[in-house]
């Protein structure tokens, strides 16, 4: 599936769509504004919450929890000790912990795990020099490698980068 996300996305507050490759409407992403620490929640197009983004504000670099309603599904941390390249882990329970490389200034990374690619995010599918993609394998979690792809593009090109 190849999902389209908007060239910094993500201001203090803010809401925006995630569409798929048809141009339809497949997620909400609600940007609390009043919050401490950076705080969104993940939303299906008719309003359900799919999982809740919050930055983890004492912690050793940036790092985002994301949970679905109490169940803390992933952690989020980008590596501060990381030679010539910028690495982010998706921390799950369990063994399926994924890995982000690539160049995130530019939209182009690759989601792993256990060494297998099973998402690339690319600006250069399309024309629109604000836009750019995400292609997730088949049988992964969309909706987890997503929210990932957020935080990374909070990270990575926050206010605090304008």
């Amino acid at each position: 599936m190849l999902y389209l996300m908007k060239q910094k996305l993500f201001s203090w507050g803010d809401d925006f769509t995630i569409k798929d490759d048809a141009a339809k409407d497949r997620f909400f992403v609600d940007g609390k504004a009043f919050s401490l620490g950076n705080q969104l929640s993940f939303q299906d197009m008719a309003g359900n919450e799919l999982v809740y983004i919050r930055q983890k504000l004492l912690s050793w670099g940036p790092t985002y929890e994301i949970s679905k309603g109490d169940q803390l599904v992933a952690v989020v941390h980008k590596e501060l000790f990381t030679f010539f390249k910028c690495t982010f882990t998706v921390d799950v329970p369990g063994p399926d912990d994924m890995v982000a490389e690539g160049d995130f200034t530019d939209h182009q990374y690759v989601f792993s795990r256990g060494g297998n690619a099973v998402a690339e995010v690319s600006k250069e599918w399309f024309a629109w020099r604000d836009t750019y993609g995400v292609k997730i394998a088949p049988k992964q979690d969309d909706v987890l490698i997503l929210a990932s792809t957020v935080v990374i593009d909070m990270v990575c090109h926050g206010d605090n980068k304008r």
